[in-house]
């Protein structure tokens, strides 16, 4: 960003050394990011502005209707409302999920609170699956009502059953698939299918929308999108980022839902750093597809393994073809050339007598302690093999109950697994087992 002055450094060198030390160069040619292979972090809370007509069209061009077009550079007024690392980033996982928008935001749960709300106000209802992640049922069960927005779980396995759970007040069908952490699959198109049927007798401000986190999946395992989803959540802290290192989240979507999502970013101030935008912009998405390639062949491998073991009493992996939904996984489970992807995390329970806890317990402690390839941590889909016990760590806020109903078991570990070789992965996993 620059303008011609006539003799403009002889201007600037009447200021003081204080002065100029803070300003610099007011207008330098060395603002150009053309030339850059690879996108330079931006660090600025503020974009300077030329004029304050320039200001008022920045104004007037956020969240329009319209996105800039070709050769149209935006505005930049404030990095609440934009800036350039965040929007290259959304163009680009726009691209993967197959959206037309993607608005990134400062952390996965701030992206499902913005679909999910974007989407209702007071009055209005929600069916989520019976089966969620921790915070996403707290932000269900113990936020919205505040705000007169309710919700009703459903096993979205049974479609039946679900459809008879939509009132009139319904607006949002929200699901994970696959379901953390028990794997469990929900058919995308068939719910589709099920929403035309119901959304053809409602005017549009009536209709019920699909809400997909595809956290698990990626979209080089799965794209929400093209099988009839509505919105997709992310969370840019797993796969997506890959390295652990930022967290973020994602929503992507039709070009109807921009101007919602992007004001809800604004008003509750969840916008993504620039310093967390850069390292997914040009570490994490990058390498997705090469990091999954690599993650599900290692995690086939570890599933048999677990699958064959005495003291594992059931390995959920949709690789498997003991997975109860394998047909529907081979279906829906696929990557952009259409070959079966399903994806870096698996789940299984060992054999627990007592339905304590204490073998898994004792399981994760010792690996925790011993295991070189194997670290305790909650998150996933990073180049660390991480495992965790959910039924008292990422779900410890659903009700005792209602996991034991769900069928979230003490004896349950979760696995996401990482690039250390698969063998050294199985005998550190090996050696845990032989613990308990």
């Amino acid at each position: 960003m620059h303008k011609d002055k006539t003799n403009e450094t002889a201007a600037e060198n009447n200021y003081r050394t204080r002065s100029r030390m803070i300003h610099g160069r007011s207008h330098t040619h060395r603002w150009d990011y053309d030339h850059h292979v690879i996108p330079p972090m931006t660090s600025s809370a503020t974009f300077r502005l030329d004029s304050a007509a320039r200001g008022a069209l920045g104004f007037a061009e956020f969240a329009g209707d319209v996105m800039e077009s070709d050769g149209h550079h935006p505005i930049y007024i404030y990095d609440r409302l934009g800036e350039p690392n965040g929007d290259m980033l959304e163009e680009n996982l726009a691209i993967a999920e197959g959206g037309e928008i993607a608005l990134c935001f400062a952390s996965g749960m701030a992206g499902i609170a913005a679909a999910i709300c974007s989407l209702t106000k007071a009055g209005e209802h929600v069916v989520a699956h019976r089966m969620l992640y921790g915070c996403t049922y707290s932000l269900l069960e113990n936020w919205l009502p505040r705000f007169s927005i309710n919700h009703t779980l459903a096993d979205m396995t049974d479609l039946s059953s679900t459809r008879d759970l939509i009132t009139p007040q319904t607006r949002v069908l929200y699901f994970e698939t696959p379901v953390n952490p028990d794997m469990c699959l929900i058919d995308i198109a068939a719910m589709r299918d099920m929403l035309d049927d119901i959304n053809k007798n409602r005017p549009a401000n009536k209709h019920v929308h699909m809400v997909v986190d595809n956290t698990f999946a990626t979209p080089y395992c799965q794209r929400p999108i093209e099988l009839g989803a509505d919105l997709v959540c992310q969370s840019l802290t797993k796969a997506i980022g890959g390295f652990g290192t930022d967290i973020g989240g994602a929503v992507i979507g039709p070009m109807s839902q921009y101007r919602d999502l992007i004001m809800f970013r604004k008003d509750f101030g969840a916008a993504l750093s620039p310093k967390s935008a850069w390292p997914v912009l040009v570490h994490g998405l990058p390498t997705l597809s090469t990091r999954m390639a690599n993650y599900q062949k290692s995690a086939m491998r570890v599933a048999r393994f677990l699958e064959s073991h005495p003291k594992v009493e059931a390995v959920r992996y949709p690789g498997l073809e003991s997975f109860p939904q394998f047909d529907l996984a081979k279906k829906q489970m696929r990557d952009d050339k259409g070959r079966f992807a399903p994806g870096s995390m698996l789940y299984f329970v060992v054999k627990d007598k007592e339905d304590s806890g204490v073998p898994a317990r004792t399981l994760i402690d010792w690996a925790a302690v011993h295991a070189y390839t194997l670290t305790l941590a909650v998150s996933l889909g990073q180049i660390k093999t991480l495992i965790e016990a959910p039924y008292g760590m990422t779900h410890a806020a659903l009700p005792e109950d209602l996991k034991r109903a769900r069928g979230l078991l003490p004896g349950g570990i979760r696995v996401s697994i990482g690039l250390e070789d698969w063998q050294d992965i199985i005998a550190d996993l090996d050696a845990a087992l032989e613990q308990i």
